[in-house]
């Protein structure tokens, strides 16, 4: 990693030194806000931010994001994560409290197609996208140059189906090696087998060159053509062994015509594939994001 992006990620934790977020879901009933507030204000945090959205009030699911500050965080967090059970317990939740100075650290992967992870790293380097890019993974050379250039390790590993489970076996490996939170298929054309998901619970986005649920699958833009669309998107995604079907974070469409051959949807659809994975990694290192069954809150 270059000294700007080191001296970027120095300056965020020592500003963030103090800061947590909590992420709550649990069956809607009163009294859980004020549950909250009340354990944080016993601890003299102060809420920064804090959004909600209940399924339905009598009888749904509440789901609460709250960003606070708090005086010597790092000392009292394991204390207060402790003595926030009894709370959960009482409420039946699902929470996760998250450390704002404990900057994430991803792992990209990546084909031949270079527009998403381009994208990735001009919003890395310009600070819009507050992470460790730990290292780069292609099937494809493609790409050393330009991640090498920024002293970002860059590993070669040949993938195809007949080779799947050794691929990844030692894509995992490194995964854990640089202890990695977060991985990125920025456009990485090789379908994941069960046991790589599985080992990855809500921990690997993807971007699908389509607006699902429509034309899931290889070479949608083919299909949308086929099909005469008039609007064509794209979609990022957590994983699933469900191709293409997980929990969708963050779409956006572009206008196109009948003048438009598959080439030219192509070129339409990378600008909308760039912006919608970037949107979506910077929503979960901002533990923007719960996952409910199939679906995603946002806030």
């Amino acid at each position: 990693m270059n000294s700007t992006i080191n001296n970027q990620i120095a300056l965020f934790q020592e500003r963030n030194q103090n800061r947590g977020r909590l992420l709550v879901s649990c069956p809607d009933q009163p009294g859980i806000v004020s549950a909250i507030s009340k354990f944080l204000f016993s601890y003299n945090a102060n809420i920064i931010e804090s959004s909600q959205y209940s399924t339905n009030p009598e009888g749904g699911t509440f789901f609460i994001r709250i960003e606070f500050e708090c005086p010597q965080l790092k000392e009292k967090a394991k204390d207060m994560e402790q003595q926030f059970t009894q709370i959960a317990e009482e409420f039946s939740m699902d929470w996760t409290f998250t450390h704002v100075y404990k900057v994430k650290k991803t792992a990209i992967f990546v084909s031949k197609e270079l527009h998403c992870l381009l994208e990735l790293l001009w919003e890395w380097q310009s600070g819009d996208l507050m992470t460790d890019i730990a290292l780069v993974i292609s099937n494809h050379e493609e790409a050393r140059d330009i991640v090498e250039g920024l002293n970002i390790p860059f590993y070669y590993i040949p993938a195809n189906k007949d080779i799947r489970e050794q691929v990844e076996e030692k894509q995992l490996h490194l995964l854990k090696e640089y202890d990695i939170d977060l991985i990125i298929l920025a456009r990485y054309m090789q379908i994941l087998t069960p046991a790589f998901v599985e080992a990855n619970p809500k921990k690997i986005i993807n971007i699908h060159h389509s607006f699902l649920p429509a034309f899931i699958g290889a070479r949608p833009y083919e299909q949308a053509f086929n099909r005469g669309v008039k609007l064509i998107g794209a979609t990022s995604h957590y994983v699933t062994n469900d191709l293409d079907e997980g929990p969708i974070i963050e779409q956006d469409i572009n206008r196109v015509d009948h003048r438009d051959d598959v080439d030219s949807l192509k070129k339409i659809g990378r600008s909308i594939e760039r912006s919608v994975l970037a949107r979506a990694v910077k929503w979960h290192l901002e533990d923007r994001i719960i996952v409910h069954q199939n679906k995603t809150i946002v806030f």
